[in-house]
């Protein structure tokens, strides 16, 4: 298959702490593409203080991307969204920046701390809810305050939020309890999104075809299926029109 989403990735060449030029980038979306992803959600970084890169680079730098898989890569699809780190600010960022929702929806991927707590990211899905955006919180696995409270995610996701993790955790290169929090998370079906994460070819590649693979082996297709195709559908069905 090559219809499958990856739908947290860092593939933009010199916007932030991915991909460094055009060749690194090129080189990641070759091997997505190899493991069956067709189709990419871009999701750069804004965080206040560390990732503000211009929206007239990103998307220069985007459109520039798109012109070489064009070549390069005959059928891959690629979107343009964003990676939000969470701020007390979000109400008046999100409404005055609208790159910082992902491919002119109205869906956001929210980024925390480790350091915050579960009220902390409670009140704030509940803010972008109540401002009609649909958030999806990034990598739940790198939280402390979820980790073991399985009951807030499932309140989570009951209120409107989307949970995503990488693809790296649930094959275990997050370390160990990473992996198990991951796997608990599919054996409860509190799993929405599955994302790379990528950032280079070296510590940070892409192993969409690995965690594929294994998801198909032990939750089958059916599953494989609605995680990284009819999901991430669903956002780009909710386009603004």
């Amino acid at each position: 298959m090559s219809d499958y989403f990856d739908m947290h990735c860092h593939i933009i060449p010199d916007v932030d702490d991915g991909a460094k030029n055009i060749e690194i980038s090129l080189n990641i979306l070759k091997k997505e593409y190899k493991d069956g992803i067709g189709n990419i959600i871009l999701t750069p970084h804004y965080r206040v203080g560390m990732f503000e890169t211009p929206e007239e680079k990103i998307r220069e730098n985007y459109l520039y991307l798109k012109e070489q898989v064009r070549d390069e890569i005959p059928g891959m699809n690629l979107y343009l969204g964003c990676e939000y780190h969470v701020n007390m600010e979000m109400e008046e960022e999100l409404r005055a920046r609208p790159q910082l929702r992902i491919a002119d929806t109205q869906h956001v991927l929210l980024e925390f701390s480790g350091a915050d707590s579960a009220a902390y990211i409670k009140e704030r899905v509940y803010v972008a809810l109540s401002l009609g955006y649909q958030p999806i919180i990034a990598h739940i696995e790198r939280y402390p305050a979820l980790e073991k409270d399985f009951d807030l995610i499932d309140y989570l996701r009951r209120m409107g939020a989307g949970i995503q993790i990488n693809a790296d955790a649930v094959l275990g290169e997050d370390g160990r309890s990473a992996k198990k929090f991951c796997r608990k998370l599919i054996k409860e079906d509190l799993v929405d999104f599955i994302g790379s994460d990528a950032h280079n070819m070296k510590e940070r590649k892409p192993r969409m075809g690995e965690v594929i693979r294994l998801l198909r082996k032990k939750a089958g297709d059916g599953y494989v299926d609605h995680i990284f195709r009819e999901n991430p559908q669903r956002i780009l069905d909710e386009a603004v029109q």
